[in-house]
């Protein structure tokens, strides 16, 4: 039997089949502007496969809070149209097959419990660094979603008591403060430009980079005292930065000589998967959910 798996997001929405313990026929379609013109592509796909795969089912990632009780997306998202409304039910009907449903960060978050980073670990904080900042936290193998569906949402943190974790501590942040300094659009400029720029001499950007760092760890820090994990994963774009850990090495040495000598020195590493995260962890998340399934137990 064969998963096939989606991974809903503000730009695009990639799919791939899960068969024989891996993924394969890997695509992607740009995000429709209404449901129902979703609803049609998503069928389009699944009837397109069915022809080679025997499917036994429908693995989603999505944005926005996972109700897994009320079978529906709160919360909100960059895809509004997918909140609010049986969303399980309509696409079982749709579909004739079961579903399943996970946030996105924490779908990243269960691919490395399962087959990255994380799978000889139980207790392990998720960062997603990309526009903003988000995450998953996994207790003895588990997602904690939290009492409102918001567990892992790193981001809505206050770190210098006026701007959150994710305004101030993301690479996206950083290039957007480089732009207004330079009186440039903030368009017209990346993160991953910003780096370079600095390493090229540019003060203003180097002064950006270091805040960015200086915010980076700080929360990292943060987190870590809040949940004593065993390790914090760095997911999300900047990840590929290949100094990153480094960098931030560096900066926790400059915090630490600050400090009174804490109990341990958190442990930050990379995530093992990339692109393909969320759609690992959506099938996981899937086969968790439905053991009874033959194949899946």
């Amino acid at each position: 039997m064969s998963l096939l798996a989606f991974d809903i997001g503000g730009t695009s929405v990639k799919y791939a089949i899960w068969d024989e313990d891996r993924l394969k026929e890997k695509g992607s379609f740009l995000t429709p502007e209404s449901w129902e013109e979703l609803k049609n592509q998503l069928l389009h796909v699944k009837e397109t496969f069915e022809k080679q795969f025997f499917l036994s089912g429908v693995a989603f990632s999505a944005p926005g809070a996972i109700n897994q009780i009320e079978r529906q997306i709160e919360g909100v998202s960059e895809v509004p149209y997918i909140h609010f409304f049986p969303i399980y039910d309509e696409l079982e009907k749709v579909f004739g097959l079961p579903v399943s449903f996970e946030n996105d960060a924490n779908s990243a978050g269960l691919a490395e419990i399962w087959r990255g980073a994380a799978i000889d670990k139980s207790n392990v904080l998720f960062v997603v660094l990309g526009t903003g900042i988000g995450g998953a936290i996994i207790v003895d193998g588990e997602i904690q979603h939290g009492h409102h569906q918001l567990g892992g949402e790193f981001g809505f943190m206050l770190l210098d008591g006026e701007r959150t974790f994710s305004e101030l501590g993301t690479a996206v942040a950083m290039a957007r403060r480089y732009a207004k300094r330079m009186n440039i659009p903030t368009n017209k400029v990346s993160g991953e430009e910003v780096f370079q720029l600095a390493e090229k001499g540019d003060d203003i950007a180097k002064e950006e980079v270091q805040t960015f760092f200086h915010y980076l760890v700080r929360g990292l820090y943060n987190l870590a005292y809040s949940f004593d994990p065993e390790v914090l994963l760095l997911g999300g774009g900047v990840s590929n930065k290949p100094d990153l850990i480094e960098k931030i090495n560096e900066e926790m040495d400059a915090l630490f000589s600050r400090l009174r000598v804490p109990p341990y020195r958190p442990v930050v590493e990379l995530c093992h998967f990339k692109n393909d995260a969320n759609l690992i962890g959506a099938i996981y998340n899937f086969m968790q959910k439905h053991e009874s399934l033959e194949g899946y137990s």
